[in-house]
């Protein structure tokens, strides 16, 4: 067994410490190389800690909300190695548990300088490889510590990768479009010593510049550390409330979409920017456009476009799905009318209480768990001979990105959310899958997928399942029609309503069409059963 310690790492030039908001793992569990350990919080970014090697984890020495020096020592991971791990040259470098760096030594001068290499990132569990999608910086340039270094891809997502240390790019391995396994360098960097991160300083890092003692710092108000109802406020939000002026009472009035209901960073700048609507909104942070499709060849009767990422990932899950599943779509109607009234009493409260529209997704969504809770087998993906009914009720929401694609963030656990809670997670998925801000996680567990083809204006559709999953239900557009109210008094009435087509694709490998409308029969029945007069 070797031991390997967690330093607080180094978030920038001038910090000099950090906070530990909150922590992912616990002494005795089982941690993987680059898997979340912790959330760390600084006045300038708050940031998850990866795990720097495989092992379990032996102590914690630093405790949420404590405030730690860089390169202080806060957890230590037992590993399988006999040996600690030492400093990966590009050639040994070729798998995760071979590249983890070795502490600093103290003879280093700091002057020296040292090759860090630069490494495809785990971007999830099930995630193997990944594919160099654009090089953001060339051989030569500088790049600062966590300065965008190239933008990577798997099929699940793209991201930025940040860089590991601050330097001089000095060769770029791989190429854009290649695709490596996890753990592979794909670049170098001439660093000096002592900057990359997570190694661990000798000796305390001298602050530089030093620091401004806590209670000279020019605060509108004071901002503490937790809100009366327990409520962690990370430095980064405290610093930002500071600065714009935001009180303790008028913090604890905002909804925080964080672990245990924290408030992030976003959440602060949401809520500003509706406190200032019409204004212009916050400046986020800005991502790399996606590809669009370029035209390469034309002719007087032809024009090539070659597919852009998306669109190829796309055409191969929908493929693949095609091929797995035996499809069947079984169509029905809907009466939305209650539901209409109920939004429209609520929506005009419910923004101006959350910050955020009330839309007809949350109501579907909540319908779709009480159909699942009713025929699990909806629920459930199918392996060789095994179905695998899942417990969970993890949803996903398609989401249209520019008419150029689609992609399915997941509403996980949504059984437990209420209607309001499921409106604030599908908000967020979806404003943070248009920015192209979505992380690895954000996109894996489905369990059932929910499509709205209404929003672009289609009656009905014959939507295909995303694997492994075994159902889709997709919602059409909303429009009034006359049909047959049967009264109990009066008999059969023709009335003006407002009606939906809902259309859900199944497997027929293991749902037959008896179960496939049933489902449809349950979830109708929640939606036109919700009382007109509730209050989300």
């Amino acid at each position: 067994m070797a031991r390997v310690e967690v330093p607080m790492p180094k978030m920038g030039e001038s910090i000099t410490e950090g906070t530990v908001i909150v922590w992912h793992k616990q002494v005795g569990d089982r941690v993987e190389l680059d898997e979340t350990l912790l959330e760390i919080g600084t006045d300038k970014v708050d940031t998850e800690v990866p795990a720097v090697a495989a092992g379990t984890v032996a102590e914690i020495l630093a405790q949420e909300g404590d405030v730690v020096p860089v390169g202080t020592v806060i957890a230590a991971i037992e590993t399988e190695e006999l040996t600690p791990p030492q400093p990966a040259s590009v050639e040994a470098a070729s798998s995760p548990a071979e590249r983890q760096p070795a502490p600093v030594e103290a003879a280093s001068s700091p002057a020296e300088h040292q090759d860090v290499p630069v490494v495809m990132p785990k971007m999830g569990e099930s995630i193997t490889e990944g594919t160099v999608i654009a090089w953001h910086k060339k051989v030569g340039d500088a790049v600062e510590l966590d300065e965008t270094i190239a933008e990577i891809g798997t099929d699940k997502v793209d991201t930025e990768l940040p860089s590991p240390a601050a330097g001089i790019l000095k060769a770029i391995l791989v190429g854009e479009g290649d695709t490596v396994e996890v753990g592979a360098p794909i670049a170098l960097l001439s660093s000096k010593a002592g900057v990359s991160q997570p190694s661990r300083p000798a000796a305390p890092h001298p602050p530089d510049p030093k620091p401004v003692p806590r209670s000279a710092e020019p605060s509108p108000q004071e901002v503490s550390r937790h809100l009366q109802d327990g409520r962690f406020l990370s430095p980064l939000v405290r610093s930002i409330a500071k600065a714009e002026g935001v009180g303790m009472q008028e913090l604890s009035g905002i909804r925080g979409s964080g672990r245990e209901g924290r408030i992030t960073k976003q959440d602060l700048l949401d809520h500003m920017e509706a406190k200032t609507a019409p204004q212009a909104p916050a400046p986020a942070r800005v991502q790399p456009a996606r590809p669009t499709p370029m035209v390469k060849e034309t002719s007087d009767r032809v024009d090539i476009v070659e597919m852009d990422r998306m669109r190829q990932l796309i055409a191969e899950h929908m493929t693949h799905s095609r091929r797995t599943a035996a499809h069947v779509t079984s169509f029905a109607e809907m009466d939305v009318t209650n539901l209409i009234r109920i939004r429209n009493s609520n929506k005009a409260k419910f923004h101006q209480q959350n910050g955020i529209k009330l839309t007809y997704t949350p109501f579907f969504v909540y319908a779709a768990v009480q159909a699942l809770r009713d025929y699990p087998l909806l629920n459930s993906s199918v392996e060789g001979t095994r179905i695998l009914i899942r417990k969970d009720f993890n949803v996903g929401v398609a989401v249209a990105i520019e008419k150029t694609g689609l992609i399915v963030p997941v509403i996980k656990h949504a059984g437990r959310h209420s209607i309001a809670g499921l409106a604030h997670e599908a908000h967020d998925l979806a404003k943070r899958a248009r920015s192209m801000d979505l992380q690895p996680d954000d996109l894996q567990g489905g369990t059932f997928t929910l499509t709205n083809i209404g929003s672009l204006g289609s009656l009905m559709g014959t939507p295909i399942i995303l694997q492994p999953q075994v159902a889709i239900l997709a919602t059409g557009t909303i429009t009034k029609r006359p049909v047959v109210i049967e009264d109990p008094v009066q008999g059969d009435l023709i009335g003006i309503r407002n009606m939906m087509y809902l259309s859900l694709s199944y497997d027929h490998r293991i749902i037959d069409g008896a179960m496939g409308i049933a489902f449809l029969n349950r979830f109708i029945e929640v939606v036109q059963g919700l009382d007109p007069a509730m209050n989300v």
